[in-house]
């Protein structure tokens, strides 16, 4: 959405913003008086200009000859300037210096020569001496004794400090600040630090997401659209005596859909919208955050009716006071202004507040009643037909075979949300290009699919012959009891290719489209789950590590049956599920029912596990088949496994049912 910012001149677009012009000058004055200052520094003086020389050369040519007129001692520099007799000049050996460097010697009035000395104080005494030693020199030089205090030394000793503290505020104000303009993401400088950092999108402004774009969320863009409707045609639902609702929460898991909807109404709304994140109101500073809340609404007030859109509004929504030792007044001082400025406008302001979250039960409590947010519209995982719809709008782009078929993969990728699909058809058409593919078919969808889920295949992991055939013995575990329990999910594909990190092998299931789950079908869960270290235990008589992931997994279903569901006679019809997790560091009841609750966790599990061992020992025939197969070709789909061992007997007995019902 950000992309589209430059499009509302409003914020900070194409348009020129003339403070940043001046900022941007202002720098090249700052940049322009260090470099006069540096070069004065290095300017030697506003003396004439000597040549370089050296003390023999001064000795032995100059001072022995007579030519020198005066000499002077810089003492706090250790440099000697000499200024030699006219006649010094009649000397070639003088004069071819000043001829080399093109130095006019009739304008040039000395100093002419200068050099600097270890010591000053030893030289004046070596001349002193010369020149007591040699009487015959004719005319004596003039010493003379200076101390050179430069005027632009102690102003930039006082300046130079200032300078480098004001370059440093100014580049963390920037640093603090990147965005520029006036209600912009930058809020324009430090003065500005409390502005709202909202993207607007005034009527007009293009957006490329359309409802179009949104599949597999037909009840939740029925109520956006409706609430897009209460602002262009309000008297048509208060003519009655209703009142517009003030604000809708998007509530849903990751990937679903939530910020794509509201992307969608920003591009479809006909009146301004006002996109901002929960944490761009959190702040280094105290108070920032409520001062931005402010001024977000006097925006939205300015252009009412309108849509503010809030993303992720739990980073400043949680519930207040829930723990005192964690608790942050700056983010509770945000929560409270936002509930001030939701319940302080008039129902006839126009403004309807949108945000989005997937952790509801976080919120504050103040926040989710009637008259803040009037609407929960619930974003679930789609269905069947909602995958179906989401699988068309991502292979708009994509090449893909004529022979693809889309329901059989809606069908495949049960669970998976919107984030998800688009993650499986992307990977697909990377893999077909891989393989150099003219168009994606349906086996790179699969080995997409298997990529998400599994991990990526690891080709080079080297798994030893023993090894190997556990795995396989494991894998056809699992698949025999998903074959012969009437309950567990079909059996879709069986592998022992190594995938991901830790993933040695797996079997891949189509799971039903259900929301309640009985007490056989959990059961039978556990059994399927189980069918690893079952096998494991029958043909090799000992067990391996490689059922970790499975018992992770029954051990939580277990517990759930029996301290969450009330699926179990003697703890009996009690759930101690908190869903608000207050009752972190105590249980909600004494050490007996904890005992009681996992002496009967281990014995259902224990029971599962019975049955599951005696199953796949009645069907042992079956695993060796099913296992000698996966070590011959290492992935067998379910038409293999029904040409190994038979269809799947409660599928064939489910057809026999309905050839012989009444109305055939």
């Amino acid at each position: 959405m950000s992309s589209n910012q430059g499009s509302n001149p409003d914020f900070g677009g194409n348009k020129k913003d003339p403070k940043k012009g001046f900022r941007f000058n202002i720098y090249w004055v700052y940049i322009l008086i260090a470099a006069v200052l540096i070069g004065l520094q290095m300017f030697k003086g506003f003396t004439p200009e000597a040549l370089p020389t050296t003390q023999r050369v001064f000795e032995d040519s100059m001072l022995m000859k007579g030519y020198v007129e005066q000499y002077t001692i810089i003492k706090n520099k250790d440099l000697v300037r000499v200024t030699l007799k006219p006649q010094a000049f009649a000397d070639s050996a003088i004069s071819r210096p000043f001829t080399d460097s093109r130095l006019p010697i009739d304008k040039l009035k000395g100093p002419h020569f200068q050099f600097s000395v270890a010591d000053h104080k030893s030289f004046d005494e070596r001349i002193q001496k010369l020149t007591e030693e040699h009487p015959e020199l004719t005319g004596k030089p003039v010493a003379k004794y200076e101390v050179e205090e430069s005027w632009l030394t102690p102003i930039i000793s006082l300046l130079l400090p200032v300078l480098v503290l004001v370059g440093l505020w100014v580049l963390l104000m920037r640093k603090m600040n990147p965005g520029g303009g006036p209600g912009g993401p930058g809020g324009g400088g430090i003065f500005n630090i409390g502005k709202s950092r909202a993207q607007l999108f005034e009527k007009g402004t293009k957006v490329n997401v359309t409802f179009q774009d949104v599949a597999g969320l037909d009840e939740a863009k029925v109520e956006v659209m409706e609430i897009v409707d209460f602002l262009k045609n309000p008297k048509k639902y208060t003519a009655l005596g209703g009142k517009i609702p003030k604000g809708a929460l998007l509530v849903g898991p990751p990937g679903t859909g939530k910020t794509l909807l509201a992307k969608a109404m920003a591009g479809e709304a006909q009146v301004p919208f006002f996109s901002i994140s929960g944490s761009d109101f959190v702040e280094l500073f105290v108070g920032v955050g409520a001062s931005r809340v402010r001024d977000l609404f006097k925006q939205a007030r300015e252009k009412a009716p309108c849509i503010i859109f809030i993303d992720e509004i739990d980073a400043i929504g949680r519930a207040r006071g829930r723990n005192a030792i964690v608790s942050n007044d700056e983010r509770e001082n945000t929560l409270n202004q936002l509930l001030v400025e939701m319940d302080g406008f008039g129902g006839d302001t126009g403004i309807i507040i949108l945000a989005a979250t997937n952790r509801p039960d976080v919120l504050d409590a103040a926040l989710l009643r009637p008259g803040r947010f009037d609407r929960q519209i619930s974003i679930d995982r789609p269905d069947v037909k909602g995958r179906e719809q989401i699988f068309n709008v991502h292979l708009k782009p994509i090449k893909v075979s004529e022979t693809l078929d889309v329901h059989k993969l809606a069908e495949q990728t049960p669970g998976f949300a919107g984030a998800d699909i688009a993650n499986i058809c992307n990977e697909a058409a990377l893999i077909a290009a891989r393989k150099g593919k003219p168009a994606v078919d349906m086996s790179d969808f699969q080995d997409a699919i298997d990529r998400v889920i599994g991990g990526l295949e690891k080709k080079n992991k080297l798994i030893s012959p023993e090894e190997k055939e556990i795995i396989a013995y494991h894998e056809a575990g699992h698949a025999i009891c998903g074959w012969y329990l009437e309950h567990a999910y079909p059996l879709l594909k069986v592998t022992i290719v190594p995938r991901g990190t830790a993933a040695l092998g797996y079997a891949q299931y189509t799971p039903k489209e259900q929301y309640l789950y009985n007490t056989d079908q959990l059961l039978d869960q556990i059994c399927m789950t189980l069918g690893g270290r079952a096998s494991e235990d029958i043909f090799f008589g000992k067990i391996s590590t490689g059922a970790q992931n499975d018992l992770q997994q029954i051990t939580k279903m277990a517990y759930s049956m029996v301290s969450v569901y009330g699926m179990n006679e003697k703890v009996g019809n009690v759930s101690f599920y908190d869903p608000n997790q207050e009752n972190t560091f105590t249980k909600p009841y004494s050490d007996e029912t904890a005992k009681l609750i996992d002496e009967e966790v281990r014995k259902l599990i224990d029971g599962a596990y019975s049955r599951t061992k005696e199953l796949l020992s009645d069907k042992k025939e079956a695993v060796e088949k099913l296992a000698k197969a996966l070590l011959e070709k290492e992935v067998l789909f379910q038409s293999d496994v029904e040409a190994l061992i038979g269809k799947r007997p409660y599928e064939a007995k489910k057809i026999l049912e309905d050839v012989h019902t009444p109305e055939s």
